[in-house]
């Protein structure tokens, strides 16, 4: 066995996944690939997703690395900021991972997760090159880049509405940044600004991104614009890496429903396994769809009722329990044109089924290359994280989707729910979003494809690491 590329996250899907896709790729040339997890936050089933993981990807070793035995002053505070104790948590597994990398006979490099940025020091201490692998957009990956050496007077918070130029990325509204970063004076905002410090250090950085999908961003990064007089990592665009069902979901009840459905004709609204919404937003964005009139499959996770009760999440699994969440009779009346699920749902598969013509979604960049991957357009409704940056790049720059107005605001009312949907199903904008995405879709496909751009930036990543390909 010739020397090992070791990748590093940590346990969450939405970083989980998208780094076994690079393991698989990078396997696919003959690389042996360990993927190593910290666990983190840590949940009772862990090993049994590496268990399934392993067994999905036989070409790629998992490993498992133990949580800190002891924890820092933030992490071991039950009053700690999750945030701050997330990323104190994935530090102190650096232990942990520096003793795994030294028992193996030979590590090529290490890639690490853009959460587990620490893990560069693990690296250095041992001489192994290092490189960050940045689940995001590439025009966040400049945007993070950028903000460091930016000099203002206010917090970005103070700023309002008021458009923030990066280089190479469409203007964004401040108070579009993460909520993270809107409070300079708070420890959220440092803890971050710590990750940001942590990129120049890397050989390289990987995106989750193609060329095609954010060209702007991808030449400011090449070019060095965001961080001037001084040298940037070498940029790769490897995406787009979404999650594969593996595994057959042939007979989920939602698939075998989209498959009576018409070509096109249904809105799929789902928004993550992380977000929840009031039950107050839940009614009107069943009065919503309801009115639009037309198909829509609808994941309802996590409900939270405004009353005393509402710190408790929704856990049902029958219609019933969904039923009283909504109005009045409301699946009667939608029996048929609709259906809704208290459960997880396949959505790779659902976005890819002929009948969907429409993504309801938070905008997480996994979601959005889920979408663009199957060509759907997107109204995007964001929750909370880089998914209002998303939003603008999504709607302003790549012309993929529409936004949901009033998702910064208390509550997206019906009447913009069902002009939303009528708009990116039945009107001339819509079409014309279609019509890009279409092309989206197949720019995104060739890219993995050999002489694509990914693929080829695969091939350069391994020419850096001195690793030979066939390919």
């Amino acid at each position: 066995m010739g020397s090992t590329v070791v990748l590093y996250t940590w346990m969450v899907r939405g970083h989980l996944h998208p780094m076994t896709q690079l393991a698989n790729h990078l396997a696919g040339h003959g690389v042996p690939v360990t993927v190593a997890v910290a666990d983190v936050p840590s949940t009772g089933d862990s090993s049994q997703t590496i268990a399934r993981l392993s067994a999905s990807y036989p070409a790629v070793s998992f490993h498992l690395l133990p949580p800190a035995t002891t924890r820092s002053e933030d992490a071991a505070d039950p009053n700690a900021d999750p945030f701050i104790t997330l990323i104190a948590d994935i530090r102190a597994t650096n232990a942990a991972l520096l003793a795994f990398l030294r028992s193996l006979p030979s590590v090529k490099a290490l890639i690490t997760d853009f959460f587990c940025a620490y893990g560069l020091d693990a690296a250095a201490e041992l001489g192994v090159p290092a490189y960050v692998f940045f689940t995001l957009c590439v025009s966040a990956l400049a945007t993070f880049l950028h903000i460091p050496v930016m000099r203002s007077a206010v917090s970005f918070g103070e700023m309002g509405r008021s458009l923030l130029h990066f280089p190479g990325v469409h203007p964004i509204p401040a108070s579009d940044l993460p909520e993270v970063l809107l409070d300079r004076d708070n420890r959220q905002y440092s803890t971050t600004l710590g990750l940001f410090k942590q990129l120049p250090r890397a050989k390289g950085i990987l995106s989750n991104t193609f060329e095609w999908l954010e060209p702007r961003a991808v030449k400011a990064i090449k070019e060095g614009i965001p961080r001037p007089d001084e040298s940037l990592p070498k940029l790769f665009c490897v995406g787009s890496l979404v999650g594969e069902e593996r595994g057959s979901n042939a007979n989920h009840e939602c698939l075998v429903w989209l498959d009576k459905q018409q070509a096109g004709s249904v809105v799929f609204v789902c928004f993550g396994s992380a977000s929840s919404v009031p039950a107050e937003q839940l009614n009107e964005i069943a009065v919503g769809l309801e009115k639009s009139g037309h198909a829509f499959l609808w994941a309802v996770r996590a409900p939270v009722s405004p009353d005393a009760d509402s710190t408790k999440r929704f856990e049902g699994r029958d219609e019933a329990a969904v039923d009283a969440l909504l109005p009045d009779g409301f699946l009667d009346r939608t029996r048929g044109r609709g259906m809704v699920l208290s459960s997880w749902a396949p959505q790779v598969e659902v976005l890819r089924h002929p009948a969907t013509g429409a993504f309801v979604t938070h905008c997480g960049w996994n979601s959005t290359l889920e979408a663009v991957m199957a060509g759907v357009p997107m109204l995007c409704w964001p929750m909370y994280a880089e998914q209002r940056m998303n939003k603008v790049f999504v709607v302003e720059e790549m012309k993929l989707g529409v936004a949901m107005d009033g998702y910064d605001e208390a509550m997206v009312k019906a009447e913009e729910v069902e002009a939303k949907v009528r708009l990116i199903m039945e009107s001339e904008q819509g079409d014309e979003i279609r019509h890009r995405m279409t092309k989206a879709r197949e720019i995104a496909a060739n890219a993995l494809e050999i002489g694509g751009s990914s693929a080829a930036a695969i091939i350069d990543l391994l020419d850096n690491l001195k690793i030979s390909t066939n390919d």
